[in-house]
C-alpha cells in the first residue's frame, strides 16, 4: 500500500489546537482594545476642539468686561459729581448728555459686548462632555459580554 501523507491520521482531529484558539482570542482582544483606544482618542480630540471653541469667546470677553467695568466706575464718579453740584451753579458744559451719561453709554456697550462673548462661550462649553460617552458605552458592552460568556 502506498504511503499517503495527505490523509488525516486516525485519532487526530482536524479542529484547531487549544493554543491556536487562545492565540486567536488574545489577538482579537488586542485588536478590540486598539480600536477602542482609537475611538477614545478621536472623541477626546473632538471634545478638546469643542473646549477650545468655547474658551476663545470667554478669553476674548475679558478685555471688554474690564473696560466696561472701568468706564462704569468713571460714570459713577461723574454721576456723584453731577449730583453734588448745587442747583444754582452754572454748568459750563453745553452738551445734552451729561459726562456721566456718556461714560455710562460707553460702559454699557463694552459690558454688552463682553456679556455676549461670555454667553457664547458658556453655550459652547455646555456641549463639551469630559467623559467620552461612545467609548465608555462600547467598553461597558465588551466587559458585559466577557463577563457573561466565560469559556
Amino acid at each position: 500500500m502506498p504511503n499517503d501523507t495527505t490523509a488525516p491520521e486516525l485519532g487526530r482531529s482536524t479542529e484547531p489546537s487549544i493554543t491556536a484558539l487562545v492565540k486567536g482570542i488574545v489577538d482579537d482582544a488586542m485588536e478590540l482594545m486598539r480600536q477602542q483606544l482609537a475611538m477614545f482618542k478621536a472623541e477626546l480630540r473632538s471634545d478638546l476642539a469643542r473646549l477650545r471653541d468655547g474658551m476663545i469667546p470667554l478669553i476674548l470677553s475679558i478685555a471688554p468686561m474690564l473696560l466696561g467695568g472701568l468706564m462704569a466706575c468713571f460714570a459713577l464718579v461723574h454721576l456723584i459729581h453731577w449730583l453734588a453740584t448745587p442747583a444754582a451753579a452754572v454748568l459750563a458744559d453745553p452738551a445734552h448728555i451729561p459726562l456721566w451719561g456718556c461714560y455710562a453709554i460707553v460702559a454699557g456697550t463694552f459690558l454688552l459686548i463682553g456679556g455676549i462673548l461670555v454667553a457664547m462661550g458658556i453655550i459652547r462649553l455646555k456641549s463639551v462632555n469630559p467623559l467620552p460617552e461612545e467609548s465608555v458605552k462600547a467598553l461597558e458592552e465588551n466587559v458585559k459580554w466577557l463577563m457573561n460568556n466565560p469559556k
